[in-house]
């Protein structure tokens, strides 16, 4: 029947308010994110960008549509809040602008410390983080605290974090805004990196142009509306699935 995506949304729309006060903040969004694909996500500020990310999250569901991560249905039937939450702890990571690393924590213990809260013995969490920061390049630093790490060393470690719980789907929403050019390109290599080699849907939200041809697929939101971006890699191709 075909490969499980790491990622499928169909028709989601998002509406605050009603009558006279009504905002549709996102209209019929629908996106396709394979395993191993990493897709960016482009558009000016309010154009919907953080509601969408905040729906396929599980943090604001949509008003309608549907959301499936990793081959489950998230919008089929009623959820505790409790289960949304332990979803989201197991299968999706997440990436912010700010590291928002635990700053009395060392590298390791911040990625460590995801393993646990899925219920890993502290022995098995602690191997995986320091595998993971080993691969991201930054095993040396595993003892280093938040503050001791650059602006870099530090969005290691929050993609370390993110992959701690082998998440189907990671969510980065401007991960280099707060970094120069050449690290941002560095970055956004390093999500594709991770994308192919840990077969993980990877979605980033940026305003960074000059990174494009890292991304496998490129969208592009404005006014609530989300659509392939013209002339971007990945667009023919997407075309051609859809036709099919």
């Amino acid at each position: 029947m075909g490969e499980t995506l790491a990622l499928e949304t169909d028709g989601l729309t998002k509406v605050y308010g009603s009558g006279h006060t009504e905002v549709v903040a996102m209209r019929d969004a629908s996106m396709r994110v394979r395993r191993g694909e990493i897709v960016a996500l482009l558009g000016p500020s309010g154009a919907g960008k953080s509601t969408f990310l905040l729906c396929v999250g599980l943090i604001n569901p949509p008003t309608r549509g549907s959301v499936s991560i990793g081959g489950r249905v998230m919008q089929d039937g009623p959820r505790s809040l409790g289960d949304l939450r332990r979803f989201r702890r197991e299968r999706i990571g997440f990436i912010f602008q700010k590291s928002n690393l635990i700053p009395f924590l060392s590298a390791v213990e911040n990625v460590q410390v995801v393993g646990e809260l899925i219920g890993r013995p502290s022995s098995v969490a602690r191997r995986r983080a320091v595998d993971l920061l080993g691969a991201l390049g930054v095993g040396p630093r595993a003892l280093n605290m938040p503050t001791q790490l650059s602006g870099g060393e530090q969005q290691r470690v929050t993609i370390a974090r993110a992959l701690a719980n082998q998440p189907s789907l990671i969510l980065a929403d401007e991960p280099t805004a707060a970094l120069d050019s050449v690290r941002g390109r560095q970055v956004m290599e390093l999500f594709r990196e991770v994308a192919h080699t840990h077969g993980t849907g990877v979605i980033v939200v940026t305003h960074d142009h000059r990174a494009l041809d890292v991304f496998d697929m490129v969208y592009e939101m404005e006014d609530g509306l989300l659509k392939p971006a013209a002339g971007a890699p990945g667009v023919a191709a997407a075309g051609s699935a859809m036709a099919r």
